[in-house]
């Protein structure tokens, strides 16, 4: 099973962005857990599935009841993404195992609807290292208004024998966003937005 040593719930609300009152504000959410690495102190392990299959679907329904308690409703998040950072003693491939399997994210991606896949980042850092969370749009990856970095760090973690593992969420995007998406992009060089690879 995991260990859980503590959680975090983040809440940001931008209400002013480049000197101009938000006609809507961002509001990002994080939901964080902070866990004893269940592979620490074992050297290489091969074969990680026995403790993915015990630890991902508990950290998966945790961390999305926090984020959807916390935003009211699955239907409300517009972009999501997930995070894993390695205490100093463990492998990136700790934290990936936890978090890059679908007993892990469709908790997730069925209470919000999604059809993207999670943003993600993993990393291996000391306590109070930086922690991020990259978002895009739940259903549209092309929709760079909700391309997003939820940014942080917990004062005592992640421990050198510990993961700390992240969800993020969005309700809204950048607050004057004037980039377009990515399908203007295409057209404008010629591709069809349907088909960008040309096949």
């Amino acid at each position: 099973m995991i260990e859980i040593r503590k959680t975090l719930l983040q809440v940001e609300t931008t209400l002013i962005e480049g000197g101009k009152t938000a006609a809507r504000p961002l509001k990002l959410y994080g939901a964080f857990a902070v866990v004893k690495n269940p592979w620490a102190g074992r050297g290489f392990v091969e074969d990680l599935k026995p403790e993915i299959h015990a630890a991902a679907p508990v950290l998966g329904k945790l961390l999305t009841g926090m984020i959807i308690e916390a935003v009211g409703s699955g239907d409300a998040v517009e972009a999501y993404g997930k995070t894993a950072v390695v205490g100093l003693d463990g492998e990136i491939e700790h934290g990936s195992a936890l978090i890059h399997t679908l007993r892990f994210g469709n908790h997730y991606r069925t209470a919000v609807g999604a059809k993207s896949y999670l943003a993600f980042c993993n990393t291996r850092g000391p306590a109070n290292a930086p922690v991020m969370i990259p978002l895009m749009d739940k259903n549209d990856e092309g929709r760079r208004s909700h391309y997003l970095t939820i940014q942080t760090a917990i004062a005592d973690a992640p421990a050198v024998d510990e993961i700390l593992i992240g969800l993020g969420a969005s309700v809204g995007g950048r607050p004057h966003h004037r980039i377009g998406d990515r399908y203007q992009d295409l057209k404008d060089l010629g591709h069809d937005p349907d088909n960008p690879a040309g096949v």
